[in-house]
């Protein structure tokens, strides 16, 4: 690569420090592309390492199912990309019932996962889901269960794609926002604070900020910078071991080794994205603490030490963009709107095959920038 204090060449670059930007420029790399990173702050400073590192296929908006089966094959053996377990421990996913009506849903749904051709749904039944899960509440009277999903440990998983990407040759400008992007022929040149970069092929995985990436490329693509929110218990006694979510009610929950539980699910702050700062929604917390009781009682005296929430990008339709956009070599990868932690390995690796094949192994139509046109 040819660089001075204040510009460098590559053959892609990469807008955006979080795991989705790291994956792409990991993939592009090990096929021997030279790679630029440019972060407006620090890598995974937002919804990469602030989330609640679900590694889950259960409950995917049914166009992710294929990429969520694909990463889950690689997050299986994680270790191998990218020399680093990120903390993965794959147990069960369960998504609990305690209305028949629910369990009528949960049970159309699976089918609807059949019906596309997989079949790692599975309804369990409420001895089933008591062994599984003892500490569940007796209401409980089933759910759908994924084994071999699980969680990962998000801020350990950003620092090993981030390690992983550097050692490949990947050069990465933190601190750097996008100030402005130019056509110069066959080539894209990126102005930021710390330099001009320039390239033929420019990747757009800036999350919450990626509207307004798209937008310096010709593209209109509305994002929405919410700030989905989380809570963090004192160490309890050990009493599960899956991930556990509910049927019909925003809800995520989880212990990690250490003994502390993570609650979290569909309430959100309120994001300042110009600011990189967010408001905590105490009534959606306190909500979150009410249904955690709900499901678990156990978690009746549990005292919150955190709560915190981080800037994430959500799309109109809750599926993420990912795919070229009108101009030649441009590339567009966020939007994941809550989920897309999971997905990280393998949209990385579709990237890189869009940049590289200029198509994908793995369908992509659904979440075409171009399903947004007038």
């Amino acid at each position: 690569m040819k660089s001075s204090s204040n510009s460098a060449t590559a053959d892609t670059i990469v807008i955006g420090g979080g795991l989705h930007g790291c994956s792409t420029a990991l993939h592009l790399a090990l096929r021997g592309m030279k790679v630029i990173v440019v972060e407006k702050d620090r890598v995974g400073r937002h919804a990469s390492s602030a989330n609640a590192g679900g590694v889950r296929r259960l409950g995917r908006a049914l166009p992710e199912v294929p990429l969520s089966a694909a990463s889950a094959q690689m997050w299986q053996n994680i270790e191998a990309l990218v020399d680093d377990d990120c903390g993965f421990v794959a147990s069960y996913q369960v998504k609990l019932a305690d209305t028949d009506e629910q369990m009528d849903q949960l049970r159309a749904r699976a089918q609807q996962v059949r019906d596309i051709g997989f079949e790692h749904e599975h309804i369990i039944d409420q001895q089933t889901l008591r062994d599984l899960v003892p500490a569940v509440s007796p209401a409980c009277i089933g759910a759908m269960a994924v084994k071999g999903d699980g969680f990962a440990n998000p801020f350990q998983t950003i620092k090993a794609f981030h390690q992983k990407c550097k050692q490949l040759g990947v050069t990465f400008h933190e601190g750097s926002g996008v100030d402005r992007i130019e056509r110069a022929g066959t080539e894209w040149s990126v102005q930021t604070a710390d330099g001009t970069f320039v390239a033929p092929n420019i990747v757009n995985c800036a999350g919450a900020w990626g509207g307004k990436i798209a937008a310096m490329l010709g593209d209109d693509l509305h994002v929405e910078a919410r700030a989905p929110m989380l809570i963090i218990t004192e160490k309890m006694p050990h009493f599960i071991d899956c991930v556990a979510g509910a049927q019909g009610i925003p809800f995520s929950f989880k212990q990690f080794p250490n003994g502390t539980v993570l609650i979290g699910g569909g309430h959100v702050g309120t994001a300042h994205p110009d600011i990189n700062k967010t408001d905590l929604n105490f009534e959606g917390l306190a909500t979150y603490a009410k249904t955690a009781q709900r499901y678990f009682p156990i978690m009746k005296n549990a005292k919150i030490v955190r709560c915190w929430a981080g800037i994430e990008g959500f799309m109109p339709d809750g599926i993420p963009v990912i795919g070229a956009g009108q101009a030649d070599n441009v590339f567009h990868s966020f939007g994941y709107s809550a989920h897309g932690y999971q997905m990280g390995p393998v949209c990385g690796k579709i990237l890189s095959e869009l940049v590289i094949d200029k198509a994908s192994t793995l369908p992509i139509a659904p979440f075409a920038p171009t399903r947004f046109a007038a």
